[in-house]
């Protein structure tokens, strides 16, 4: 429930004459009240307003940012989910800042670039210039402001009260946005930031940031601006994470190197590298002074963005301000040098990292390990591994036995993984259920089950019990070799050693069993998932749903879809697409327009592949008008057709000889924007020259050129005409061709030259190769002597001489050939 203002005072009262205990039952309440007699007391009463001095004197604290996390962490895309209206949210705050929207819907905000489009040259080093303009030697200063993720404040009553509220955004109202207001000004700063990490959609973690920076009473702790730095510098949200980096100088929060290294690591997510590489100059602006966490973020960012030189001269500019390498930045640089398949490269580094002063680490050996493995090189991992023993002075331990196993499992050398894993328990090492069942699923990816099985039994004999990973590796490997009874088999297995099988053990199962045919089969043993206390997931459906499919049994697999639907999995548009073009096969386009409708008003991803996959459909079953009234029907859906879905219809019209209107739909595809693709360009060509519309042609290409130019189009045309036996309209269009004299010219005058000696008028290919000299195009000399031939036999021995003299002239044919020729 919701106390207004008006009801503070009697309640207070009330607390003097209630148990206490009636409070604790009420936590929002409690939160409400603690809110009301807050507002008396100076923000210094709070424990956590003393880390404004914490922020001046940089000291180092047990809750400080991971200076090493940098953000490098892999996280999925984002999504886009509904926010509703958050417009009446209005700042409260006597200094709003301009830049903040009085709304919780600005993303379009947040994701729009600076007004400069991402341009990536090789002359844009200015951006690292800012590396050259100290000379002094900086001091290497780590520490900044960090809070750890506490589990216990994740837990915490007014955080996950916050988060509910938060969850409510689709139905907001004024009542709802009290009680988050209230709530705001209970929460301490370590608490507002673990709100912050608790959103599954970042977005929503950066309205809230935005939304109660607005509120009155309230500002934000340094530490909240770091946790949503962090939290940003995990998606592509630069804007937004530069707005906030913004927002921290005016507010008058100093910024620590890692602030803008969390920008940098957002810009580099969005594909903005220089952008990224800017960031540095913005720190120069701001007078903050360059540190190796800094330098290491801007060369992991080159890195990852292939961009190997630019990061080997940051590290040379480095070591001329005096900022030294540490081993995160020459494992960075180890790194790039693998990816791009310079392994050698990689090696000489780590030889040289000694007399640098910073030897190399394992981490610098485990990634060139895991390159070669990637590459087949296995044979140079033990090499590798002795190298690492004997000169580096690191000795195996049980993560370079882990490592090893897994990478060489990963690539499928389970043998070698096994190699490894001998010598690992030979010295002591011991390895559990996770390295083993990595070398398992090798051996079962390859094939070779019987190894397998020997593995798990050594597993049992070490006193390493299998899990349900194990054996669903097994039972996998059963369904790949198409041992579905095997398969079956293992599954009781499992349940005789109290493994109970997990949705993934019986998915494999069920794709054992439809890729065997026997689909009916896996759609019986799904419907009995309750009873065997599992529960299917998106990709058992989808599954299943293929499996039906490829079985031709089409009706069953758009019910599965349906049933998949209303189990609240959503298929994605390639399944549909699938689903659709089996249906077109079978001739039920209708069934196929349907199931598409369906899908779209279900929420599904239908995307503009299907409805041309559809609209395909129709064309090949001579239904255009239907075919042009689901064009239509594409905007209405807000699916804008491609120049492939143009071009379908196009085809399909110029198949009925509908040129006219095959024209007004090429002009409407120029007319939204679209380029068309070398596919159209042969389409057009294909029907015009069939009918004989050369002119009509030549104008509809001289607008195409505006859009797409293609280079062979009058080639295209002039070969094809000369298939349809039109070789007078070819000859007019062959000047277009000669115009820029390359070699695709000559094979098409040679095309020309070919169907003309065909038709029987070597007089006409002779004009062709004599225009082709006159161009310093030499014809084909075999098709010359050819034409030389038919025109001696027609009396035309004059051109016949000529043409053998031009090849003489240009140094291509000797005298006595020419005489050897004419008798």
């Amino acid at each position: 429930m919701f106390f207004g203002r008006s009801c503070y005072l009697r309640i207070g009262k009330a607390i003097a004459f209630e148990p206490t205990s009636h409070l604790v039952e009420h936590p929002l309440t409690c939160a409400e009240l603690a809110a009301f007699f807050s507002s008396f007391s100076s923000r210094s009463s709070d424990p956590s307003s003393d880390f404004d001095s914490k922020i001046k004197a940089r000291s180092v604290e047990s809750d400080d940012f991971d200076a090493t996390s940098n953000g490098y962490d892999a996280v999925g895309k984002l999504g886009a989910p509904d926010l509703g209206d958050w417009s009446f949210l209005g700042s409260t705050k006597n200094d709003c800042e301009d830049d903040q929207s009085s709304k919780f819907d600005i993303f379009d905000d947040i994701e729009e670039p600076d007004g400069e489009e991402e341009k990536d040259s090789d002359d844009d080093d200015d951006d690292l210039m800012v590396l050259g303009s100290s000379n002094r030697v900086h001091e290497q200063k780590e520490n900044f402001v960090r809070v750890e993720g506490d589990e216990d404040e994740f837990r915490h009553p007014l955080v996950r009260e916050v988060c509910r509220l938060l969850e409510l955004r689709s139905g907001w109202n004024p009542k709802l946005e009290g009680q988050l207001r209230n709530l705001l000004r209970s929460l301490k700063a370590r608490q507002v930031c673990a709100v912050l990490r608790s959103q599954a959609d970042e977005r929503v973690a950066l309205e809230f940031f935005y939304w109660a920076d607005r509120q009155w009473r309230y500002k934000h702790y340094p530490v909240v601006y770091y946790a949503m730095l962090e939290v940003l510098s995990k998606t592509k949200l630069c804007q937004g994470a530069k707005r906030v980096l913004r927002l921290m100088a005016r507010r008058g929060i100093e910024r620590s190197p890692e602030a803008f290294g969390y920008v940098m690591v957002s810009y580099s997510r969005a594909g903005k590298l220089r952008h990224a590489m800017r960031v540095l100059t913005l720190m120069q602006k701001a007078g903050v002074e360059l540190n190796v966490s800094i330098c290491n973020t801007a060369i992991h960012a080159l890195v990852m963005g292939n961009k190997l030189e630019k990061a080997l001269r940051v590290l040379e500019r480095m070591q001329l301000v005096g900022i030294a390498p540490n081993v995160v930045t020459y494992n960075c640089l180890i790194k790039g040098y693998c990816e791009v398949h310079r392994v050698e490269d990689a090696l000489e580094l780590i030889d040289e990292m000694p007399s640098r002063g910073c030897p190399p680490d394992k981490v610098s050996y485990y990634t060139v390990m895991g390159f070669l493995c990637k590459e087949k090189r296995v044979k140079e991992v033990r090499e590798l591994v002795e190298k690492m023993t004997n000169d580096g002075g690191l000795l195996p331990d049980q993560v370079t036995y882990n490592n090893l196993v897994h990478m060489l499992s990963k690539h499928g050398y389970g043998d070698e993984a096994v190699e490894f894993l001998r010598e690992a328990e030979d010295k002591g090492f011991r390895f559990d259920k996770v390295g083993y069942s990595a070398i398992v699923h090798s051996f079962c990816k390859d094939g070779r089950i019987d190894m397998a099985k020997e593995i798990v039994n050594e597993m049992f004999s070490k006193g390493c019990t299998p899990d349900v990973v194990t054996y669903t590796a097994v039972l996998n490997g059963y369904c790949r070799l198409g041992k579905v009874d095997q398969a079956k088999k293992m599954l009781q297995h499992m349940y005789k050693h109290g493994c109970k099988p997990n949705t993934v053990s019986y998915t494999a199962l069920l794709n054992g069993l439809c890729r065997s045919q026997n689909s009916l089969e896996a759609r019986e043993m799904m419907n009995m998932s309750e009873e065997e206390w599992w529960t299917p997931n998106a990709i058992t459906y989808s599954v299943l749903m293929h499996g039906l499919r490829r079985e031709g049994k089409l009706v069953e697999a758009c019910d599965m879809v349906r049933e998949m639907v209303n189990k609240g999995f959503l298929p994605n548009p390639v399944e549909i697409n699938l689903l659709i073009q089996s249906l077109c096969r079978e001739g039920k386009i209708n069934e196929a327009k349907r199931f598409m409708e369906e899908c779209l008003n279900k929420g599904c991803a239908v995307n503009v592949v299907n409805f041309t996959t559809v609209i395909h459909g129709y064309c090949q079953k001579d239904d255009l008008e239907t075919a042009l009234s689901l064009l239509d029907d594409m905007y209405l859906s807000n699916k804008h057709p491609d120049a492939i879905t143009y071009t379908t219809v196009i085809n399909a019209l110029g198949k009925k000889g509908r040129i006219q209107e095959a024209t007004k739909l090429m002009i409407e595809m120029l007319g939204k924007g679209l380029d068309p693709t070398p596919v159209t360009y042969r389409t057009v060509i294909h029907w015009y020259c069939q009918t004989g519309s050369v002119d009509d042609l030549v104008k509809l290409l001289e607008k195409m050129f505006l859009r797409q130019n293609c280079k062979t189009a009058y080639n295209q045309v002039i070969e094809k005409l000369c298939s349809f036996g039109k070789l007078e309209e070819a000859d007019k269009l062959l000047g277009k061709v000669l115009r820029t004299a390359a070699r695709v010219d000559a094979k098409t005058c040679h095309v020309l030259m070919d169907s003309y000696l065909r038709k029987g008028t070597p007089l006409s290919a002779y004009k062709v190769a004599c225009r082709m000299f006159n161009r310093n195009l030499i014809p084909d000399l075999k098709l010359c002597e050819k034409v030389t031939k038919r025109l001696m036999s027609e009396g035309n021995s004059k051109e016949a001489d000529n043409l053998m003299l031009r090849f003489v002239e240009r140094g291509c044919l000797s005298h006595q050939h020419q005489e050897h020729l004419q008798s």
